[in-house]
This record gives C-alpha cells, sequence and structure tokens, in this order.
C-alpha cells in the first residue's frame, strides 16, 4: 500500500490511499483519520486499507483524484518518536575523521542512535527555514521506518514484524553545532533542525525484491542546485532496520508511529558520490588534502529521489527544496 497526508488544518492531516503508480489518489479518512491513527489501530485497519487501494489500482473508486505531490504534508507530520540511526558504517567513520573525535570501539557492533525532534516533520517541497548560512547547512539523505508499538527488549524476528512502512528522508544538519553537542555526551539539540519526509509511505511489499534482509536496496539519487551530487544504494547498510528497532527497544517499549532513520546513506565507492556535504568534504580532504565544497547557501536546492536498480522511479515520490532564511 501507499499513503500520503494533505493538509486539513488539523496537526497531523488526513489521510489518503495513493495509487500505485503514484497518479491518483483517495481520502480513507472513514477508515482512518491520519496516517498516525492507521498505524495505532494498523490490526484492525490495514485491511479495510488494503481493500481500499486494490479499489484504487483497478479504477473502481469515482470518488478518487489526481494526486499532488507537492501540496502534501509529511507522512507523518509529527511522531511519537524519531530516532535516527548511522546505520551505514562507512560514512560514521567519514565523520569521525570530519570532527576529529574518538573511534568508537564497539561501533561495528551496536548501532550508533540519537533522538531526535518529532514535532515537526516537513513536507517534500516545503522551503526550509535556516537561522544563519554560517551554521554549516547540510541535507542528508536516508531511508526509515515507521513502527507499529514495540515491546520493551524485542527480539529480531518481533523487531521485523513491528515494520508498517517504509519511507525516504532528508535529515537536515547544521554542522557548525555538531563537533561541541557532541563532546557533550548528550546528543544533537541545535545541530539538527526538523527532518524532512518524502511524500509517500509505503508498505514493504511495495518494493518488491529490493526490500531484502530488512535494508532498502535501492539507489538514493540526490542532486544539489541540479548537478549530481550522489547515488548511493542501501543495500551497504550495515546494521539492518529490524537490528536498529531491537536497540531502541532493549530498555524501553517504542509506541506505534515511532519513526527510525538509516543516517546517511553512504557506500565505500567513491564513485557512488555521497548524501551529504559533509561526507563529501571529509573524502575531499582525505583525497586531494583540501576541502573544496561549501556549504549550502539560502537560495540552494537539493533534491533526492530513490531509484530501483534498473533505473524506474522509487516508491516514494520525491523530496525538492529551497533552504530560506529565518525572518
Amino acid at each position: 500500500m501507499k499513503f500520503a497526508t494533505l493538509p486539513n488544518g488539523t496537526l497531523d492531516g488526513r489521510l489518503v490511499v495513493v495509487s500505485k503508480d503514484l497518479t491518483k489518489a483517495v481520502d480513507a479518512t472513514v477508515i482512518a483519520p491520519n496516517l498516525l491513527s492507521a498505524v495505532q489501530n494498523w490490526q484492525e485497519k490495514s485491511a479495510d486499507l488494503q481493500a481500499l487501494y486494490d479499489l484504487l489500482n483497478a479504477g473502481k473508486v469515482d470518488f478518487s483524484f489526481d494526486f499532488e505531490p507537492s501540496v502534501c504534508l509529511a507522512p507523518l507530520p509529527r511522531s511519537p518518536q524519531w530516532l535516527d540511526a548511522s546505520a551505514f558504517t562507512n560514512h560514521g567513520k567519514l565523520m569521525e575523521q570530519a570532527f576529529n573525535t574518538k573511534p568508537i570501539p564497539d561501533f561495528d557492533t551496536i548501532p550508533v542512535m540519537y533522538q531526535g525532534a518529532s514535532d515537526d516533520f516537513q513536507g517534500p517541497t516545503a522551503d526550509i527555514v535556516m537561522p544563519n548560512e554560517e551554521d554549516g547547512i547540510d541535507f542528508e539523505g536516508e531511508f526509515g521506518v515507521i513502527t507499529g508499538p514495540v515491546p520493551m527488549a524485542v527480539t529480531l524476528d518481533e523487531a521485523a514484524q513491528a515494520i508498517c512502512l517504509l519511507v525516504q528522508i532528508n535529515d537536515w544538519s547544521l554542522r557548525t553545532f555538531g563537533p561541541r553537542e557532541m563532546a557533550t555526551g548528550f546528543g544533537f539539540l541545535q545541530a539538527k533542525p526538523s527532518s524532512s519526509f518524502a511524500p509517500v509511505a509505503v508498505t514493504p511489499d511495495e518494493l518488491g525484491d529490493a526490500w531484502k534482509n530488512g535494508r532498502v536496496n535501492m539507489h538514493l539519487n540526490v542532486t544539489w542546485n541540479g548537478e549530481r551530487f550522489g547515488e548511493p544504494h542501501g543495500s551497504e547498510m550495515n546494521f539492518s532496520f529490524p537490528q536498529l528497532i531491537a536497540h531502541a527497544a532493549r530498555t524501553r517499549k517504542l509506541s506505534a508511529g515511532c519513526v527510525i532513520g538509516s543516517g546517511t546513506v553512504s557506500n565505500k565507492s567513491r564513485d557512488a558520490g555521497s548524501a551529504c556535504i559533509a561526507e563529501r568534504r571529509v573524502i575531499e580532504k582525505i583525497d586531494l588534502g583540501e576541502i573544496k565544497t561549501q556549504y549550502m547557501r539560502f537560495g540552494d536546492t537539493v533534491r533526492m529521489q530513490a531509484k530501483f536498480d534498473d533505473g524506474r522511479d522509487g516508491p516514494f515520490g520525491v523530496i525538492e527544496q529551497k533552504v530560506i532564511a529565518n525572518k
């Protein structure tokens, strides 16, 4: 199934079911008023949502309408919890060099994760308001999952069953604040503005063979101001999403609607490019001896779209946003 959220004057928006080809949508509020409600009641609502999705794809819904991704909110405009990992250890190790931090001894065996703001997720085309160009404005392309309820000390099998939906994320960062906040040991705060989401959340079966081993096996194509930046592949994720869920729930339960991010998609091959500026900068420092790429300026745009290995567009739609100044 595919879902999106349209504005309706409420904090959570209204739920629509989107056709497989992303051209049509149908209001689903008679089943669940919003996506958060649907996920919170997944066992009761998913069958009815599936039936509506099947009817929409068969052209048997008289009250469908053209789907306009540009007017969508984030699939979940707000969530009970947003937990972001660094599951691509290639990226994490490069960031250690970028920020001159001490290596984490068990980085390869225990996931790294922080808890971020979950009350103001941004839609796929929203202008992104930033306070200052000198804060090191950076994009970060990721994949993520939305969970149902997860009990404490969940097993990996139970964690896999808790995955309701997959999403595509731009986890904005302000790099100037990162080193100090990491050094405090308390985690990110000012360094992490609200994250953005592609318009469509999908059930894992929509990926077919590209959903494998608890990972999104797709390229994430990123362009900055219209120029190619990278297309790293999600298969190199060192920790699977079930592993990330189990890690997050080791000492506490997770509420339905929790969003867990993969961290920046990153590949060992330099040919894949990058999904964030900080990674390109540290690669330049390593390979060229100097940093050439600067961070984003007001008026800059970033575009992200997942692609299947055969080149087909992915199911999430497109994130395309401009950075603007806070006034």
